[in-house]
């Protein structure tokens, strides 16, 4: 190999080991335990109002350190027994209405599985402030069988969501304010009391 070449390779292979020592010994190539607020573009970004969507996160628990902004993806599981619905919980906007099929603040449509049960439950709801909900965060469902039904937001639609995203056998929760609809699918569940 020409002598010029072998030079070449050797400072080559001497800015390349420097380069990582380098990094290996700034406090930046450290890695540290990430949390929600150094996930979310606005931290980075320096914006303002972060420290509320940070606090609505940790709130809700759906966010997963390390992934970005986006939430984790709930699995869904298995759909639970008919049982009457009694409140209807969503703690990212702090709503806790009594919930019954003709309860006045929120409703329960008797022509649908009741909430938990396999299919698409409907519950309407009177000046909710649906469109703040992201994907990922939770609505649950008290029931009667002292379950609590935990659903997470797939999609949040201001005019309406058509049939698209139902899955048979799966359940499935449509909450409607206004204009404004929700769509969720069961993702786990507690016991109440």
């Amino acid at each position: 190999m020409p002598r010029a070449k072998w030079v070449a390779v050797v400072l080559t292979v001497a800015l390349l080991g420097a380069g990582i020592g380098m990094l290996m010994n700034t406090e930046g190539a450290r890695p540290t335990a990430a949390t929600a607020a150094d996930a979310l573009p606005s931290r980075a970004l320096g914006l303002s109002g972060h420290r509320r969507l940070v606090e609505q996160l940790e709130h809700a628990g759906q966010h997963a350190p390390g992934k970005g902004s986006r939430p984790a993806r709930a699995a869904s599981i298995t759909p639970l027994r008919f049982s009457r619905p009694l409140r209807l919980h969503i703690p990212s906007l702090g709503v806790d209405l009594p919930l019954g099929r003709d309860a006045e603040e929120a409703a329960w449509d008797h022509d649908s599985p009741a909430p938990g049960s396999p299919g698409t439950a409907v519950v309407t709801a009177a000046d909710l402030r649906l469109a703040e909900l992201r994907r990922g965060l939770t609505i649950e469902i008290a029931r009667a069988d002292r379950r609590t039904a935990v659903f997470t937001v797939d999609r949040v639609s201001p005019g309406g969501i058509t049939g698209r995203g139902q899955r048979p056998g799966r359940a499935q929760l449509r909450l409607v304010s206004g204009e404004t609809t929700v769509l969720a699918r069961l993702t786990g569940q507690h016991r109440t009391g």
